[in-house]
């Protein structure tokens, strides 16, 4: 399936598991009330904050299929990444709102309904599993990595939940509920944070993760003809398009030359390290350089980076 055809797949699944997530929503609070479980309450909000997380989401999968415009030269790429950035945050608040809820209850336990846990969190296992299991091929996009992280934490707290009504029930240790929700709380706020640290590193346009510069100015040194790579820069677009900019310097020669010189450095930057967009400033050699390198000195293959055998 191409790139286009699979997130056009995706988004189709992300506007449905808003639809069921709604469900699954509205049956965890109602049950929560009725049976008086924090862990169901706690695990309902947590589903909630789903909702505009799948929404946020949605809409970046919608704006990222969107082709660049004389405004947007780079088009939408970075509507998945800031959708995954706003949704972290939201994970955070959540999750010590969740915290905090469990923690009082902890000195104020609450008699708890056993048999509405019991069903509803195996109804939410379901649906959660569901979903994780949908969007698991397209976990290599952030903004889709932070539904599936989260519907699997999801799924997790569900079987949490379903394995504290037993112990309940047959022990009536009413502590447990509570402990359930603060544990959930914790999850939430540990995957939220990752997603915050990652999405974060890509809008300030750090190098992607992974790669080392080193290793790419090497690999642009053993093309026949560079003699001095500098002034590079790697940064992430989008899912799957990552960007680099930079300066080469060369001998003196024709210009078709220097253009099989440019398509060997394009070959090399694609086929060891998936970078599909880049900018290639060409220099003579021998000239002084007019901008500060990328690292203390330029790299050469004589010094600094030497080419692997």
């Amino acid at each position: 399936m191409t790139a286009l055809g699979s997130s056009i797949r995706m988004t189709g699944l992300l506007g449905g598991a808003v639809v069921v997530t709604f469900f699954l929503v509205a049956a965890e609070l109602a049950s929560g009330l009725l049976g008086h479980s924090i862990a169901l309450i706690s695990d309902a909000i947590h589903n909630l904050t789903d909702v505009p997380t799948l929404v946020i989401s949605w809409i970046g999968m919608r704006l990222a299929l969107r082709p660049p415009t004389e405004e947007k030269t780079f088009g939408y790429h970075r509507a998945g990444i800031l959708a995954a950035f706003v949704n972290s945050i939201v994970l955070g608040v959540v999750a010590l709102f969740v915290i905090y809820e469990s923690a009082t209850r902890v000195f104020h336990p609450v008699q708890v309904h056993t048999s509405l846990m019991l069903w509803i969190s195996v109804l939410a296992l379901v649906i959660n599993g569901g979903i994780t299991l949908a969007v698991h091929r397209g976990r290599r996009d952030l903004n889709v990595r932070t539904v599936w992280l989260h519907n699997l934490g999801d799924a997790l707290s569900n079987i949490a939940i379903f394995a504290g009504a037993l112990a309940i029930r047959y022990t009536g240790a009413l502590w447990v509920d509570p402990l359930l929700g603060i544990a959930i709380g914790a999850m939430v706020l540990w995957s939220g944070v990752g997603i915050l640290q990652e999405s974060g590193h890509v809008l300030l346009e750090g190098l992607p993760r992974g790669m080392q510069l080193e290793k790419v100015a090497a690999s642009m040194l053993r093309v026949p003809g560079v003699q001095e790579v500098h002034d590079i820069h790697i940064w992430t677009l989008g899912t799957n398009l990552i960007a680099l900019a930079c300066h080469v310097r060369i001998p003196d020669m024709h210009m078709e030359q220097s253009q099989r010189i440019l398509a060997s450095l394009q070959d090399v930057l694609d086929r060891d390290f998936h970078i599909t967009h880049t900018t290639v400033q060409f220099e003579r050699a021998g000239l002084p350089a007019e901008a500060g390198p990328y690292m203390p000195e330029p790299a050469r293959p004589s010094e600094g980076i030497k080419p692997e055998e």
